[in-house]
Order: structure tokens, then sequence, then C-alpha cells
């Protein structure tokens, strides 16, 4: 029944994104992360397009040209061509009432051309319109009048609309269905002739913008062949199918779907896999985990077939599972060896002999060769980070949309850990720009039930996930491996031995010595970089300004390493900073890596590393004072042709350069959050604020002291520990530098006078404009509030529309 088919069985009043996100301390993975989400919102009307439209205050009924500045649901923002870019007489009209028409009405019908007043003269409209039409910038005629009109494209995927689907396991083959349901671009399709036949086999779900949907008549036109998929293509004699497939090519003729509403698909791209090439891949029908799989047919430029692998003794055979078809930019599939390198299990395929998984033996015990890197998607930012929520499809059960946790982020992919299932099922691998995952109340504004985790007695507080803190994880990870250690990687070249903090070497002026003494005394041994991320994590915690440090171990792409690029992330006064760090691989870079990173930070070369310092430190760090320690380890920072402002090089002998400290240019991700977020890692005593996410840059772009003020400020910081009495009177010098420092600060809002003014009033087209996810985004309120606000601009619209839109 219906109550199934839209994944009831929860009562939905006791759940609230807003006060979940709150009380839990979580964020929200951001709308526009979703294109495919932003896309279903957008109506065919475009800003820049051209239309005719009725001048007003003409009593002949005269019409001009007019481009569409804005739109906001059937009300479009106008200008007359000739005004240029001045908007002082756009005006809205409703597309339900307007006079409006295509490019090349007015000459088509015999109607009168002529501008209103106020706008440049235009000798020669004829050549306007034709450069119009010859530009193709005219709103679509269908969107302006007959049936269609006013309406978002995508309502015309009503229930009981036909379209055609490309069979997943050959695209050169296809069947029609039948629209049962529209959830926000999400279909329930009916496969043709699978009325009363098991569901599961019988419907599937898609979204509109999928590659393999089709408006009725492309398999004709593209030289498909008709016939239904393959589960149930058994389940009729072909007989009946041969009388199902005549209605198929009878409903491409009478049927008509625009084709503007699939011009929003993403293309294909052409592809370089061939026959036989092995890879890593993540099996559609149980997006669980990754195996090795198989290329086992081309089947043009654009589309490929792959089958996970099993094994019978030392053969592959096949036909152990259901083969999908892919694409270069497919998701779930990865070259050989992207598991180990991005530290996550690799589970060997069935019938696999042997304790450890290694792809050089398995490839020479196949006769293949693995798929090369430059046959895979590049990798593209996106804006997904571990611990967010999103609301996402459960792959077992597709008609259930459920609650879900991003719990891993690597590359392109997401694990995602569903809640409110009955049975648990593992974590989910999906691409960042699959279709089957949604914002947060998505499902809400479709009028859908989401599948959520059942609210505590005491709230959502009671759920909430530990913050990882480094004085809470001291037990947990205390002379302990790294969890999630990848199966066999424990082992080899790609194994990190423990590392050992040695509190007892000179800390140097960013990490504070006292967090160092909380750390636990190893991290280890498991994956190279697992363990030196949850190494640079801990000492990002354990600095004065986390910021300042994630900042120096930031990768400068002039001297790159041959390594592993990780996110780090570091929380100082309330805002988040990330950055991409180079973390090394393999077991025999781990000491070279350990001394380099202790000389960026400009602490002892012994601080942590593969050796334990018992009792005396091999450098006699304990012995040197901070100045002398700073000369012979410290970062000489020199100014070099080529190099950006503010590039630096990290040299183990030399002062610092004193001088004007310049802002550093760096690839970085940059994300606002919505919301402050309780799952931080700020160090015990650090502020806390807004909670927003920003680049390293801006730190940088807040002070423009010199270096010499700045390596006091970073003294001052590292002995504050250690110097609780009073501070010491300022130097002439000192106070000079604080007045001047005071004095910038205020320069330009001291008083009044230099106050800018207040705006005196509204935009108020852009009020109108406004929309729930405008209003999350841009003014970052909560969902309650946005809610409410939205509530009021659409009685303001209403009235607006109500009295000059007429």
């Amino acid at each position: 029944n219906s109550g199934e088919q839209r994944g009831s069985g929860q009562d939905d009043s006791d759940f609230n994104w807003d006060e979940y996100l709150e009380e839990c301390g979580l964020s929200a993975v951001p709308h526009h992360a979703f294109k495919h989400v932003d896309l279903s919102l957008h109506t065919g009307l475009s800003p820049g397009m051209k239309l005719e439209v009725c001048v007003r205050g003409e009593p002949n009924g005269s019409y001009w040209v007019a481009t569409i500045i804005t739109t906001c649901g059937q009300l479009l923002l106008l200008r007359y061509e000739g005004y240029h870019d001045d908007r002082r007489a756009d005006f809205w009209c409703d597309i339900m009432t307007a006079d409006l028409h295509p490019i090349g009405w007015s000459k088509q019908h015999g109607r009168i051309m002529k501008p209103p007043e106020g706008t440049d003269k235009v000798s020669n409209w004829e050549a306007l319109l034709e450069d119009g039409l010859l530009e193709s910038c005219s709103a679509p005629a269908n969107l302006l009048e007959g049936p269609h009109r006013g309406k978002n494209l995508l309502d015309l995927l009503c229930p009981g609309t036909s379209v055609e689907l490309q069979d997943s396991e050959d695209p050169g083959v296809a069947w029609g269905a039948v629209i049962e349901e529209n959830v926000g671009g999400r279909l329930r399709l009916l496969y043709a002739g699978a009325e009363g036949l098991p569901q599961t086999l019988a419907k599937h779900w898609v979204f509109y913008l999928h590659p393999f949907l089709h408006p009725p008549g492309w398999a004709l036109e593209s030289g498909c062949t008709l016939a239904p998929p393959a589960a149930i293509r058994v389940l009729r004699s072909e007989a009946e199918w041969g009388e199902v497939r005549q209605g198929i090519s009878c409903q491409a003729t009478e049927e008509t779907v625009p084709e503007d509403l699939f011009k929003d698909k993403p293309t294909v791209s052409t592809h370089c896999f061939s026959e036989g090439m092995k890879l890593e891949a993540v099996n559609p029908a149980a997006p669980f985990c990754i195996s090795p799989a198989t290329v086992t047919k081309v089947f043009s430029d654009q589309y490929f077939l792959v089958e996970m692998d099993v094994l019978q003794g030392s053969a592959v055979c096949r036909g152990g599972s259901r083969p999908f078809v892919c694409h270069s930019d497919s998701s779930g599939i990865f070259p050989a060896q992207w598991s180990l390198k991005n530290g996550v299990p690799l589970s060997p395929p069935p019938g696999y002999q042997g304790q450890d998984f290694d792809w050089a033996d398995y490839l020479k015990q196949c006769e293949a060769e693995a798929a090369p890197q430059h046959c895979f998607a590049p990798l593209r930012d996106h804006d997904f980070v571990a611990s967010m929520k999103l609301e996402a499809v459960n792959p077992l059960s597709p008609e259930h949309i459920h609650v879900a946790t991003v719990t891993r982020v690597r590359g392109q992919h997401i694990w995602l850990h569903l809640e409110g299932v009955k049975q648990s099922i593992p974590e989910v691998i999906t691409h960042v720009n699959s279709m089957d995952i949604f914002p947060v109340s998505w499902c809400e504004t479709n009028g859908y039930v989401l599948r959520h985790p059942s609210k505590p007695q005491g709230g959502w507080k009671q759920r909430r996930v530990a913050v990882v803190q480094p004085e809470k994880i001291i037990c947990n990870l205390h002379s302990n491996p790294v969890p999630a250690d990848p199966a066999g990687q424990s082992n080899g070249k790609y194994s990190c031995p423990k590392i050992y903090f040695n509190h007892r070497c000179f800390s140097g002026p960013y990490l504070n010595k006292g967090r160092i003494a909380e750390l636990p005394q190893c991290v280890g041994p498991g994956s190279c970089v697992l363990v030196l991320k949850e190494v640079l994590t801990l000492l990002i915690n354990a600095a004065y300004k986390p910021s300042r440090v994630l900042r120096e171990l930031q990768l400068d792409e002039e001297s790159r390493w041959q390594g592993h690029g990780e996110t780090l992330k570091a929380k100082y006064k309330g805002k988040s900073y990330r950055a991409t760090v180079e973390i090394v691989r393999t077991a025999d870079q781990v000491a070279e890596f350990c001394r380099k990173t202790c000389i960026k930070l400009e602490c002892c070369p012994n601080l942590f590393g593969p050796r334990m310092v018992l009792e005396r430190c091999s450098e006699n760090c304990s012995i040197l004072t901070k100045t002398k320690y700073t000369h012979y380890y410290g970062k000489k920072k020199s100014k070099r042709i080529g190099r950006p402002p503010g590039g630096h090089t990290n040299l183990e002998g030399g002062m610092k350069r004193t001088g004007k400290r310049r802002k550093r240019r760096k690839h970085f991700f940059v994300h606002k959050k919505k919301r402050s977020s309780s799952l931080d890692n700020t160090p015990a005593g650090s502020p806390q604020g807004s909670g927003d996410e920003e680049d390293l840059d801006e730190e940088d772009s807040l002070s423009e002291d010199s270096g010499s003020e700045l390596q006091d400020e970073l003294l001052d910081d590292s002995e504050h520990s250690e110097k609780k009495s009073q501070p010491p009177s300022p130097t002439p010098n000192e106070t000079v530098r604080t007045r001047r420092r005071r004095k910038a600060r205020s320069s330009s809002y001291s008083d009044d006078e230099n106050r800018p003014p207040s705006p005196k009033e509204i935009d108020g087209q852009a009020l109108l404009l406004l929309t729930l996810p405008t209003v999350q985004e841009c003014m970052g309120l909560k969902l309650g509030p946005s809610i409410k606000l939205c509530h009021h601009i659409e009685r303001v619209k209403l009235a607006f529309y109500q009295q000059f839109a007429s």
C-alpha cells in the first residue's frame, strides 16, 4: 500500500532536524553540496532568456521584448529591451496572468511591436528579434503558453507519464516504464508489462537526472533494442512481451515530454578502459565494501561492463554476481591499490586463498593488468566532512530514506551510517555526487516520510557522540594499535611502527609542553596513513594556536613530498580551519617524515618519531635556551625569486627573518557551517566562538604585525604555562608598538562621524526572492526561524502580488 511505499512505520512528530542537530552539537552537509537537488528546483525559465510582453499602459496593446532578470516561482522580474543595466523600470509579472509570448510571436500574428517610453530607440527591431532567435535565448513557447504554462518542469513528470530506461547491464537495451510517484524529482517507476509481478522486481526508483532515464521514443531514435530487464524477462512469455513492446512504440508517438526536462543530465565522457583490466569496485547491489573487479566487456567509447571477481581455485569465474554498466565518471570504481593508499579495507574476492590480499600477486595469478590511473575521473572539491548529517536512501530498501551520518571521507567517496533501520546494516559507500543522498529536511519539504532514530526520554543529548579531546583518548590509544587498520596492511612496507611522544624534549614555540605531556606514550602500529594522521591530529590539538600549527603543516606545492594528502582540521577561537597535509605511506619514509615535521614546528627532531627517548635526548635539547635552540634547529625564512608572497621553506638552520608578515596563498578547503558544533578538537582553555569554518588565509589577513612582533607573541605563548607571575612592565618601544596596534584597530569606526551610514530602505525585490534554502545558507538561520521568516515573506509576496502584479 501507499503507506509501505512511502516508508511509514515511524511517528514523524517526534523528530525535528533543527532540534536534533542543535542538541547533538552536529552540523548538516550544506544544501549547495547536492547539485541534483539544486537543479530540480530550477524552472524552465531562467535569467537571460528573452520574451515578448504586452507593454503596460499602451491602449493599442503593443508588445515589446523583455529580458528575464530573475525568477521566483511563477513570478518573473522583467526588464524591457533598451534599458540595459538600468533597473529602475524593472517590473514583476505572473506567468499565469500576464500576456507573455516567445520571441517572434508578434511578427507571426501581425501584432504591433513598439518600445515603451524611456527606452533607447531601436532603429531595426526586426533585426533585434532575429538576433534573439539565432542566439537561442528565447523563452520556450511551451512554458509561456498551453497546458504547461507556469509549471515547474519537474511537475511535468506526473504519475501516469511514460518514460524509457536503459538497462543496467547493457546500455544498448532499453524498456518502457510509467511514473507512479514523483517525490521532488525522485521517481518510482513501474516497468511496462510488469503489473502483478513482485514489487521488488517490477518497480524501480531513480532520480530524474539519471543518465539512463529518457523521454518516450528515445530507444527508437538511438537505435537501442526494446527488451525488458533480465530480472523480469523470464516471468512473461515472449509473445506477452511482444504485445507490451508494441504498446511502448505507440506511446513514443503519442506522448511527449519536453526535452528541456533532461537538459541538465550529466554528459557521459569518453573512457579508455579495455576488456580484462582489473580495478577495485563497490558492488551497487550491496555497496558496503570494496573488492577486486574486472572490465568484462566494452560496449562503446562511452560504456563498459564491470563484474565483481569470484575465484574458483586459482581462476576467476563469471556469473557469481550481477554485472553493472559503468562510464568514465561512474562512482564506485577505483584503480588497484586505491584502498591501500587511502587506508580503507579491501575485501578479497570470494574463494581467495591466502591471509593477506596483495594486488601484485593477484594480477600475476590472473595474468591481467590493472587499469591505469588516468582512466578514472579526477578529484574535485566537495563540502562533505566526517560527522555531518544528511538524508540517504537505503540501498536494500530503496523506498526508505534515512537520517544518515558521514563517518569517513576518502577522495570523492563517503561512508554513511544509516539510522532508523529495523536491522543494522554496514556503512554504505557512496559518491558525493550520488543522486540517492539529499540535504536535511528534504523529505519534510517533499512530504515524504523520513526514517529516523527514536528519541530518548531524556532528549537527543543522551545520544551525543563523545568529543575526542587529546586528554580523553589517552586510555584508548596508549600503546594500542590505531583502530580500523585494514586487513593486510599491518605487515609489509605500508605498516607504520609505533610513534612515540617524547614529552621531555623541547616542544618549541607552537606546542604546549603541558599538553604534550598528556598525550599517549605512543600511537600505532598500523597503516602509515592512519597512524601519522592520528599523530598530527594530536599535535595540532596540543598547540597554543592549533590553526597556526595546521598552517605550518599545510602542503607546500613547491616542496611536495611524494606521499599521501590528507585533510586535517583545527579549531581556534571558535573557528574551524582545514588544510591538506602531505603524509607518507611507506614505513621507510616514516622516520624522515617525523624529523622534517618536527623541524617545521621548530621543536626537537626527537619530540615524536619511531624512536623512544628514555633519559637524555641525543640532541641535548634540554640544555639549550629557546633562542639558541631556534638558532640551531629553527626555520630560516627568506624571500626567494619566483615564490609567492609569504612563501617559505623549511631549513635546518638560520634565524627567523623579521619584517612584514605577508598573506600566504595556498590551496585549501573552505566551508561555512550553519551551526556551531560541539564536536570540536579545541584544546582545553581555548575560547569558543561561532563555529565558522575558515580558510587559513583568513587568519593571516587578520593581522599585519611584523615578524618580530609575531615572534614575541609566540615566545610569550610558549612560556605562558611556566610563568604565572605578574608580567613585567612594557618597555617604551613595546608601549609605542601597542598604541600603534590599538590605533590601527580602531581607525575608521572610533566614533559616530566615521561610521558608515546605515541603510534607509530595504530591497523589496530581493526580499521577495528569499526561499527556505537561501535563508538558511545566506543568513545562517536555523530551520525553525527560517521557516517562520519564509512564512512572513510569503504573506508579503501574496500582498504584493495582489496589489501590483495584476
